[in-house]
């Protein structure tokens, strides 16, 4: 049980850092000039503005205390920004020296999955499947 719950707040760190860290950047840098991939995806600059602030409230939703259901909606935030960006690179064509804008989300997208599926009862809404009883088997049934 201790290793499970090592690990779990090891991601959770893990993606509440990165996550946070990127969305501070990225509100910064609202008025900066773009630079990096940013101009070649096209988005406006303000795009990135929304997303760094619902990233760092998203952070900071993982990692406090109590309110599941918020918790499961930062989650799933985090999640569909992290494919988002995937997707976005992807369909622009842009490969080879920003490969590690596609491989940077899929770690992240790995690291999340494994915070979200160790999280501790006291951070789960309720049951994953509806109908089961962890401890019961329906063999017998």
């Amino acid at each position: 049980m201790n290793g499970k719950r090592i690990s779990y707040w090891t991601m959770t760190i893990l993606v509440a850092f990165f996550i946070g860290s990127g969305g501070v950047a990225q509100v910064w840098q609202y008025h900066a000039n773009p630079h990096g991939i940013v101009p070649i995806l096209g988005y406006p600059m303000y795009f990135f503005a929304i997303l760094g602030f619902w990233k760092i409230l998203g952070a900071i939703a993982i990692l406090a205390p109590r309110f599941p259901r918020l918790k499961e909606w930062a989650y799933a935030g985090i999640f569909f920004d992290l494919t988002g960006a995937v997707a976005s690179i992807a369909a622009v064509g842009v490969y080879g020296a920003y490969a590690f804008h596609i491989l940077a989300p899929l770690i992240l997208i790995g690291l999340t999955g494994a915070s979200w599926a160790l999280r501790p009862a006291s951070r789960r809404i309720g049951v994953l499947f509806p109908g089961e009883n962890p401890g019961t088997s329906e063999k017998g049934a």
